[in-house]
């Protein structure tokens, strides 16, 4: 049945602590983005210290990932049915718990498997807290404003780690996990007081094993086949026998939910334009962050000869303008709607992306470099916003933690995908007669490529003001 009304029901009296809640659960998102940025910029000191091998050291970040991504939508679905406030507790429980056994790690092996349980702990940390915020603040300027606070913080976590990580792992790389734990002590103790519970009391509190299975070996197999793809390639037997296995645990979750009577994933959810386009603006605005900074990375610290240190301290123009973006994205939304800025957000990516083409062909490190920098930021800053907006607004509050876990997956898995489709890019086109440069220059357009695909995809699925396609 079409509805008229914009996104969620307002709530009978609006939580009175809304605003205050919107800080710790910024503080949570601003956790998990710290601790993948210092945890990369940590990996060298870790792997001399623990003895690992190049292929372990990658297991460092991919544990992490394919727990994270492989139980987004069971975490976010278990919000919905047991309770939002009381999954958040349990994930930052498990987050500060496993803070400890990762700084105070004894091995490569123990670390590894802390880090898969991080992203276990992250799994049901980042959909809940999207939810509760959906939840406490109805659809309109408020919750925009609370939507800007969430992806501006993201981008300042990204800042803190790149700055903060050379510090910290200079103290020893144990203490980039170690900073976790007061911080996760006081949201455990203030988020009783401050959070409202919320849980969709209409349906029955059972679980959907059989597409809770299938749905996690999906996402799981197709992560873990992007893992691979940046040394084994696309067209390996391994990738090409994973990919095919993420297909079909794919169709049979599809066929399962189909005949369920009490879904993981609600397959009507999927007639809303606005979610289906929503979310892939978000695939898009996980993937261009990932491949443009590896692209920018490889040619500054190997092409350019700039320490690490050094490139990280250039890189912060992009998630300071990302941050600023994320706070007039707001107000964007709320005048121009989610199409328009949703759009403007990925011309200035693309744009972005093409000035520093002008880096490559100067070969050096220029002030427009930092003006590329700045637009790609600026639009990722405003894309998000809009993306979030959209993949939310026509979802019942029943469906919030669900919704909010799928919006955290396209972000995810658009990261992952940034980087496998970016280096193949980059190796594909370094030839003899072009050397690396080459490469580079055809990462950069591959992402503007990226922005206006997707520019393309969300202008034809996403309307100006986003109404709930369904009940």
């Amino acid at each position: 049945m079409v509805a008229s009304s914009l996104g969620p029901p307002p709530l009978a009296v609006p939580h009175p602590r809304r605003w205050a809640a919107l800080v710790l659960l910024c503080a949570a998102n601003f956790m998990i983005i710290l601790d993948s940025q210092i945890v990369i910029l940590a990996l060298p000191a870790i792997s001399a210290d623990l003895a690992m091998s190049p292929a372990s050291a990658q297991w460092v970040l991919s544990a992490n990932l394919l727990a994270f991504g492989g139980l987004l939508l069971l975490g976010g679905r278990a919000a919905d049915l047991l309770g939002r406030r009381r999954m958040f507790l349990v994930g930052t429980a498990l987050f500060l718990a496993i803070s400890l056994l990762s700084g105070f790690a004894w091995s490569a092996g123990v670390l590894i498997a802390a880090r898969a349980l991080h992203g276990v702990s992250a799994a049901l940390m980042a959909p809940t807290a999207l939810a509760i915020l959906t939840d406490a603040f109805p659809d309109g300027p408020d919750r925009h404003k609370a939507l800007a606070g969430w992806a501006g913080i993201a981008s300042f976590g990204a800042v803190t780690g790149l700055l903060a990580g050379g510090a910290l792992t200079e103290l020893g790389w144990q203490w980039v996990f170690l900073v976790n734990v007061p911080v996760a002590l006081i949201m455990l103790v203030l988020a009783p007081v401050l959070l409202p519970e919320s849980r969709d009391r209409d349906q029955p509190r059972t679980f959907d094993l059989a597409g809770a299975a299938t749905s996690t070996g999906a996402l799981v197999l197709l992560l873990y086949a992007i893992v691979l793809v940046p040394t084994a390639g696309w067209l390996s037997t391994r990738t090409l026998a994973l990919l095919a296995g993420a297909i079909v645990l794919l169709a049979a979750f599809v066929a399962i939910e189909s005949r369920s009577k009490a879904p993981l994933v609600p397959l009507h959810l999927f007639r809303s334009r606005s979610l289906v386009g929503g979310n892939l603006a978000m695939l898009a605005v996980g993937m261009l962050p990932f491949g443009l900074s590896v692209t920018m990375s490889q040619y500054a610290q190997t092409f350019l000869g700039l320490s690490a240190w050094d490139f990280g301290l250039r890189q912060v123009v992009m998630p300071l303008s990302a941050t600023i973006g994320a706070y007039a994205g707001h107000a964007l939304v709320t005048r121009w709607g989610v199409r328009a800025v949703a759009g403007a957000g990925m011309v200035a990516m693309a744009a972005g992306a093409l000035l520093l083409l002008i880096t490559v062909a100067a070969g050096q490190w220029r002030l427009d470099t930092f003006a590329g920098l700045a637009v790609f930021g600026a639009g990722m800053g405003v894309a998000t916003v809009a993306a979030a907006t959209a993949a939310l607004a026509g979802v019942q509050r029943a469906h919030a933690g669900l919704a909010s876990g799928l919006n955290t997956a396209a972000l995810q898995s658009g990261g992952g995908f940034g980087v496998a489709v970016v280096v193949t890019v980059i190796a594909s086109f370094s030839t003899i007669a072009t050397g690396d440069e080459g490469g580079y220059r055809a990462g950069f357009i591959a992402c503007a490529v990226i922005a206006l695909v997707t520019l393309a995809i969300t202008w034809t699925l996403l309307r100006s003001r986003p109404t709930a396609d369904i009940d």
